[in-house]
């Protein structure tokens, strides 16, 4: 092993903060990235689902034929 101690190990001859530093950003701008990207994935596909259901109740208002004229009867009183 390249280090007589653990404790040597985190040291790593005095560029133990800086190395250890790096990782930890590495890590949590790699955690934020997921996040972020499966926040936009759900964004993306509500979006979509929105769409689609926005298209199928226009398609049915549209295939659903529109009277030509609506009559009513009215009772008039004869007096």
């Amino acid at each position: 092993m390249a280090f007589d101690s653990f404790s040597a190990f985190i040291a790593m001859e005095g560029h133990g903060p800086y190395v250890w530093a790096c990782y930890a950003v590495f890590f949590i701008l790699m955690i934020a990235t997921m996040a972020g990207s499966v926040r936009s994935r759900k964004a993306v596909i509500e979006s979509c689902r929105r769409g689609y259901e926005f298209e199928a109740d226009r398609s049915k208002v549209a295939a659903s034929p529109a009277p030509s004229a609506s009559f009513t009867r009215v009772n008039v009183s004869q007096d």
